[in-house]
């Protein structure tokens, strides 16, 4: 076993969720040896061509790892994963925190075609497939930002990409309504945590009117300036936000999760064309965080 590779107590934990086949009659080369390859590319950012041998032909690596990611078998791993960890209590639903960051874009990650690319048969268009290629520019150069809600045990328990300049409050709702944790003993996925953490970035009365009405208790701190201007509204303005400092504190752990998927460098620095490769980067780098438990 390599440095990275995954353990006898992790492939455990995943082999049951990885697709039986290839398809068509055919046959998977070896799952174990091609996910190391994965991860050891995620892990290091190198170039696919540049995988060791010991991983076997770095195009069967690349290709697993294209296909997964466009026909959601990342996604569907991830919540897989994240379902036996909460049937084990392992998720900390106590405090869920929502953030963002910026992942600065290599100049091998632009310039993708402008047309849908095509997989095999069942879909036409990749899972995770944007027009704009999660692409966005800035001052430093292309960028992409992941936005994720991530649970008290510094895990991602939801994520989504867009380009860099995208703004982090209209991205509250879309990253809440992916977090659908299954059920292995039956019944309803889960999809609220305790309660919810974020920072002014996502203070607004849209979204606090939707947590209200989800009947998700929220800590978001107000902004002076909405403050101002509900103090000037009077008592049209509403009542004033709750706020929780004790909870507040806490917002740390959803910071320290961007911190340990930074630690990939696949997705420190985005070398990935298509947006929904690197959404499955992203994706493979948070399975790794889930099984090291």
């Amino acid at each position: 076993m390599g440095r990275g590779d995954l353990t006898k107590e992790e492939w455990m934990r995943l082999e049951p969720h990885l697709p039986k086949s290839g398809g068509r009659g055919g046959r998977w080369c070896d799952h174990r040896q091609v996910i190391n390859g994965i991860l050891f590319r995620v892990r290091t950012g190198v170039p696919w061509r540049d995988l060791p041998e010991r991983f076997g032909s770095w195009k069967t690596t690349y290709e697993r790892h294209r296909r997964w990611s466009a026909d959601g078998t990342w996604d569907r791993i991830l919540q897989a994963v994240v379902a036996d960890a909460d049937a084990q209590g392992r998720v900390d639903w106590s405090m869920v925190s929502v953030d963002s960051t910026s992942c600065r874009a290599h100049q091998h990650a632009a310039g993708a075609p402008h047309k849908t690319p095509r997989i095999p048969k069942k879909r036409s268009t990749p899972r995770q497939y944007r027009p704009d290629e999660g692409l966005g520019r800035s001052r430093g150069g292309l960028t992409s930002k992941v936005h994720l809600a991530g649970e008290g045990g510094c895990r991602p328990l939801a994520l989504l990409i867009t380009p860099g300049q995208w703004g982090d409050s209209p991205q509250l709702i879309p990253v809440l309504e992916r977090i659908r944790v299954k059920r292995t003993g039956g019944g309803r996925p889960r999809t609220r945590p305790d309660h919810l953490g974020g920072d002014k970035a996502y203070s607004s009365r849209r979204n606090r009117r939707y947590l209200r009405r989800r009947q998700i208790k929220h800590t978001i701190p107000e902004p002076k300036d909405q403050r101002a201007n509900r103090q000037r509204r009077g008592s049209r303005g509403g009542r004033p936000a709750a706020f929780n400092k004790e909870m507040y504190t806490r917002r740390n752990e959803v910071e320290r999760t961007i911190n340990r998927l930074k630690h990939f460098r696949a997705v420190a620095t985005r070398y990935d064309k298509r947006a929904y490769v690197f959404h499955g980067t992203v994706s493979v780098a948070s399975i790794r965080l889930w099984l090291r438990g």
